[in-house]
């Protein structure tokens, strides 16, 4: 069905929404601090990884094996402050690498399937404009190399299904082994609720056998996960058992669950992931609804034709909403991995009904709140939830090489991560502590903590916001 040349952006266009996304985000990263809880703790085990050698098992603390996530995401950031230092920009960058990796994929589908570039950048530049995926890109996250993974297997199945080059069936595997390194099984387990729904109808399900290569690539996805797994275990035994049982069961089935060993559970009501996900690919969800009501009343589904195009990216963008709609621990970063599918959904339904091309400027609300974004976060408007600034102040104190530094009660990971692992809790009573302490120390408590250090004489050094940093000695 061919399209419309006036039914889409021009290509100038296109690349301007594009790249302003992509280059708004780039010069950003260095921009604001890591943010507490997931960014700076993720930075913090990059760091510990970097800084101890042991590039095996992720550690939640020194000496404290990290097991809720594969390494994937700590390799990233581990890799970026090997070439460029301990930055917030070397954290990030190799995230945005992987997220250009998605925005590629994304492309190649789209121009392929339809023989055309300007499809293929229609596509990218729709995704790389939802605002949750821009900005998701460009943080420490274990979504992005999750996202990549999957999007890498879904797109390799559709070129093996239409018989492309052979390379493509491997590719598969590698994608479910990366998946399997990023965050586990659950990649196998989206792929398999996306390739399940769409190839239960009509029979499909009778080709699969010859379209993709089972025995080299259940092989080849075997030798890149196993050596991982195996070393991992044997390293720190238990970790198989909390991984695969405590992260994939309990953690999905048992809303608030109690054995997260390094955190809260992010306990929501059933089906919020619905809720997420329409946010999640703001500003373009309207035009995802109109479109939706536009094919309801004209009677046409999203097929359209024998190839089954339409179905196959509809399924793939509804797994992960499926998946958790009974799920109680979740974040909005858990419908990344359909944002992909969502935006190449977008240009399908353009393609069967064109909506007016000036409709698609929403996209660059998205570099506009990118700016308005970071910028607040620059000039700390708003409440930042790091420790950067008080630690930068904590640095500039001729004492803070020889004496001990402390936090009251709660050491966000930020302040670990920007004292370079200095900063230890303190959250007994003071007078516990207090008898085996000799050296001088600065502590970091809230501002209206009444606590008193006996024969230690403190003084203040900074006030950064609602935390007071004091430096006692006797």
């Amino acid at each position: 069905m061919p399209l419309n040349r006036h039914a889409l952006p021009t290509s100038k266009q296109l690349m301007l929404l594009l790249f302003s996304c992509l280059l708004i985000r780039l010069f950003s990263l260095s921009l604001y601090p890591l943010m507490d809880t997931t960014e700076a703790r993720y930075g913090e085990m990059a760091r510990i990884m970097v800084e101890t050698g042991n590039w095996i098992t992720p550690m939640f603390d020194y000496n404290v094996p990290f097991w809720g996530k594969p390494p994937i995401f700590s390799w990233l950031s581990s890799a970026g402050f090997e070439l460029f230092g301990v930055t917030e920009f070397a954290a990030r960058i190799p995230h945005l690498l992987v997220a250009l990796g998605i925005l590629w994929l994304t492309y190649l589908l789209a121009k392929t399937h339809y023989n055309s570039r300007k499809m293929g950048l229609f596509a990218s530049s729709i995704l790389a404009s939802s605002f949750s995926f821009i900005l998701i890109s460009g943080a420490v996250t274990t979504d992005t190399a999750l996202t990549f993974s999957i999007a890498l297997s879904m797109v390799s199945f559709w070129f093996a299904w239409n018989k492309k080059h052979p390379i493509w069936g491997y590719l598969f595997f590698v994608g479910l082994a990366l998946g399997m390194l990023s965050k586990g099984p659950l990649a196998l387990v989206l792929v398999g609720i996306s390739l399940a729904l769409w190839l239960l109808p009509n029979a499909r399900w009778k080709k699969l056998w010859q379209v993709l290569p089972w025995g080299y690539g259940s092989l080849l996805l075997l030798l890149i996960t196993l050596p991982w797994y195996a070393l991992a275990e044997y390293r720190t035994p238990g970790f198989l058992d909390y991984f695969i049982v405590g992260e994939h069961i309990k953690r999905f089935i048992i809303g608030g669950w109690k054995g997260d060993l390094y955190g809260t559970a992010h306990e929501r009501v059933r089906g919020t992931i619905w809720l997420y996900g329409m946010i999640a690919m703001l500003p373009w969800t309207p035009l995802i609804f109109a479109q939706w009501a536009r094919l309801l009343r004209s009677n046409q589904d999203t097929q359209e034709a024998a190839s089954g195009f339409g179905s196959f990216l509809l399924c793939w963008a509804i797994a992960p909403l499926l998946l958790f709609t009974f799920a109680g621990n979740i974040l909005i970063t858990y419908v990344m991995p359909s944002l992909p599918a969502t935006a190449l959904l977008l240009l399908h339904y353009q393609r069967q009904q064109a909506l007016p091309r000036w409709l698609y400027g929403i996209g660059f609300l998205t570099p506009a709140m990118l700016i308005v974004f970071i910028t607040a976060l620059h000039f700390h408007y708003g409440e930042a939830r790091s420790e950067a600034g008080i630690m930068a102040i904590w640095k500039q104190q001729k004492e803070s090489e020889s004496a001990d530094l402390f936090y009251l009660r709660h050491r966000p990971f930020s302040a670990q991560f920007y004292s370079n692992g200095k900063a230890l809790q303190r959250s007994e009573a003071n007078k516990a502590w207090l008898k085996a302490q000799h050296k001088p120390f600065f502590i970091v408590q809230r501002s209206d903590a009444k606590e008193s250090y006996p024969n230690w004489s403190c003084s203040q050094r900074s006030q950064e916001r609602k935390k007071t940093l004091l430096y006692c000695q006797q």
